[in-house]
Protein backbone atom coordinates (compact mmCIF):
# COMPACT_ATOMS: atom_id res chain seq x y z
CA UNK A 1 0.00 0.00 0.00
CA UNK A 2 3.06 2.30 0.53
CA UNK A 3 3.80 2.27 -3.22
CA UNK A 4 0.23 2.85 -4.46
CA UNK A 5 -0.97 6.11 -5.30
CA UNK A 6 -3.94 6.48 -3.80
CA UNK A 7 -6.75 3.42 -1.77
CA UNK A 8 -6.19 -0.20 -2.67
CA UNK A 9 -9.33 -2.35 -2.73
CA UNK A 10 -9.72 -5.57 -0.76
CA UNK A 11 -10.18 -7.44 -3.79
CA UNK A 12 -6.72 -5.96 -5.47
CA UNK A 13 -4.94 -6.30 -2.10
CA UNK A 14 -7.06 -10.27 -1.64
CA UNK A 15 -5.06 -10.79 -5.36
CA UNK A 16 -1.44 -10.04 -4.32
CA UNK A 17 -1.99 -12.14 -0.88
CA UNK A 18 -3.46 -14.72 -2.51
CA UNK A 19 -6.74 -14.87 -0.11
CA UNK A 20 -10.46 -13.71 0.18
CA UNK A 21 -11.12 -9.95 0.08
CA UNK A 22 -13.41 -10.93 3.31
CA UNK A 23 -10.25 -12.12 4.82
CA UNK A 24 -8.70 -8.75 4.07
CA UNK A 25 -11.45 -6.77 5.26
CA UNK A 26 -11.01 -8.55 8.75
CA UNK A 27 -7.49 -7.66 9.12
CA UNK A 28 -7.63 -4.02 7.58
CA UNK A 29 -10.32 -3.74 10.73
CA UNK A 30 -7.89 -4.37 13.41
CA UNK A 31 -5.63 -1.93 11.32
CA UNK A 32 -8.21 0.82 11.14
CA UNK A 33 -9.17 0.74 14.71
CA UNK A 34 -5.31 1.21 15.78
CA UNK A 35 -5.07 3.60 13.44
CA UNK A 36 -2.79 2.20 10.82
CA UNK A 37 -5.02 2.33 7.66
CA UNK A 38 -8.34 3.99 7.25
CA UNK A 39 -10.73 3.37 4.08
CA UNK A 40 -12.75 5.55 1.88
CA UNK A 41 -15.83 3.61 0.23
CA UNK A 42 -17.44 4.21 -3.37
CA UNK A 43 -16.08 5.10 -6.83
CA UNK A 44 -12.08 4.75 -6.32
CA UNK A 45 -12.18 4.19 -2.73
CA UNK A 46 -9.68 1.43 -0.86
CA UNK A 47 -7.76 1.12 2.09
CA UNK A 48 -4.49 3.64 2.66
CA UNK A 49 -2.08 3.87 5.59
CA UNK A 50 -2.96 6.62 7.98
CA UNK A 51 0.79 6.80 9.52
CA UNK A 52 4.14 6.71 8.42
CA UNK A 53 6.17 3.14 8.04
CA UNK A 54 8.26 4.56 10.85
CA UNK A 55 5.88 4.62 13.19
CA UNK A 56 4.52 0.77 12.90
CA UNK A 57 6.44 -1.89 14.25
CA UNK A 58 5.53 -5.92 13.39
CA UNK A 59 4.76 -5.88 17.17
CA UNK A 60 1.90 -2.84 16.35
CA UNK A 61 0.73 -4.80 13.80
CA UNK A 62 0.75 -8.34 15.83
CA UNK A 63 -1.51 -6.48 18.64
CA UNK A 64 -3.70 -4.64 16.27
CA UNK A 65 -4.79 -8.38 15.01
CA UNK A 66 -5.90 -9.82 18.04
CA UNK A 67 -2.52 -11.14 19.27
CA UNK A 68 -2.61 -14.55 18.16
CA UNK A 69 -0.46 -17.25 19.23
CA UNK A 70 2.79 -16.95 18.12
CA UNK A 71 3.96 -20.13 18.73
CA UNK A 72 2.44 -23.30 17.16
CA UNK A 73 3.76 -25.58 20.20
CA UNK A 74 2.78 -24.85 23.18
CA UNK A 75 1.32 -27.04 26.37
CA UNK A 76 -0.57 -30.10 25.46
CA UNK A 77 -3.60 -30.75 27.29
CA UNK A 78 -5.03 -34.20 25.75
CA UNK A 79 -4.69 -36.07 29.12
CA UNK A 80 -4.45 -33.37 31.56
CA UNK A 81 -4.89 -35.88 34.67
CA UNK A 82 -1.72 -37.22 32.72
CA UNK A 83 1.04 -37.07 35.28
CA UNK A 84 3.83 -37.22 32.62
CA UNK A 85 1.77 -34.21 30.87
CA UNK A 86 1.55 -32.23 33.41
CA UNK A 87 5.42 -32.49 34.07
CA UNK A 88 6.09 -31.38 30.95
CA UNK A 89 3.66 -29.04 31.04
CA UNK A 90 5.30 -27.41 34.07
CA UNK A 91 8.86 -27.80 32.72
CA UNK A 92 8.35 -25.89 29.27
CA UNK A 93 6.33 -23.42 30.84
CA UNK A 94 9.02 -20.85 31.93
CA UNK A 95 11.04 -21.60 28.26
CA UNK A 96 7.26 -21.34 26.52
CA UNK A 97 7.20 -18.03 28.06
CA UNK A 98 10.61 -16.79 27.68
CA UNK A 99 10.79 -17.87 23.94
CA UNK A 100 7.30 -15.69 23.06
CA UNK A 101 8.60 -12.74 25.04
CA UNK A 102 12.27 -12.37 22.80
CA UNK A 103 10.02 -13.08 19.75
CA UNK A 104 7.53 -10.06 20.74
CA UNK A 105 10.73 -8.13 21.39
CA UNK A 106 12.29 -8.83 18.03
CA UNK A 107 8.57 -7.83 16.36
CA UNK A 108 8.84 -4.57 18.34
CA UNK A 109 12.16 -3.94 16.69
CA UNK A 110 11.37 -4.20 13.16
CA UNK A 111 9.69 -1.21 12.03
CA UNK A 112 7.66 -1.29 8.63
CA UNK A 113 9.85 1.41 7.07
CA UNK A 114 12.75 -1.03 7.76
CA UNK A 115 10.71 -4.15 5.57
CA UNK A 116 10.24 -1.22 2.96
CA UNK A 117 13.84 -0.30 2.96
CA UNK A 118 15.00 -4.24 2.80
CA UNK A 119 12.00 -4.82 0.01
CA UNK A 120 13.41 -2.09 -2.17
CA UNK A 121 17.32 -3.10 -1.76
CA UNK A 122 16.10 -6.79 -2.85
CA UNK A 123 14.15 -5.28 -5.72
CA UNK A 124 17.19 -3.49 -7.42
CA UNK A 125 19.15 -6.37 -6.62
CA UNK A 126 16.97 -8.68 -8.65
CA UNK A 127 16.29 -6.49 -11.52
CA UNK A 128 13.00 -5.70 -11.14
CA UNK A 129 10.33 -2.75 -11.17
CA UNK A 130 7.54 -1.64 -8.78
CA UNK A 131 5.84 -1.78 -12.11
CA UNK A 132 6.66 -5.45 -12.01
CA UNK A 133 5.81 -5.99 -8.47
CA UNK A 134 2.51 -3.96 -7.74
CA UNK A 135 1.06 -5.60 -11.39
CA UNK A 136 -1.61 -6.73 -9.59
CA UNK A 137 -2.70 -3.70 -8.05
Amino acid sequence: MAEMEGPVTSDALAAVMHTNPVVVRRLMAGLRYAGFVSSAKGHGGGWVLSCPLSAVTLRDIHEALGAPALLAVGHRSDNPHCLVEQAVNAALDTTYRDAEALLLARLGEVTLAALSEDFHRRMVASGASLKDISHAL
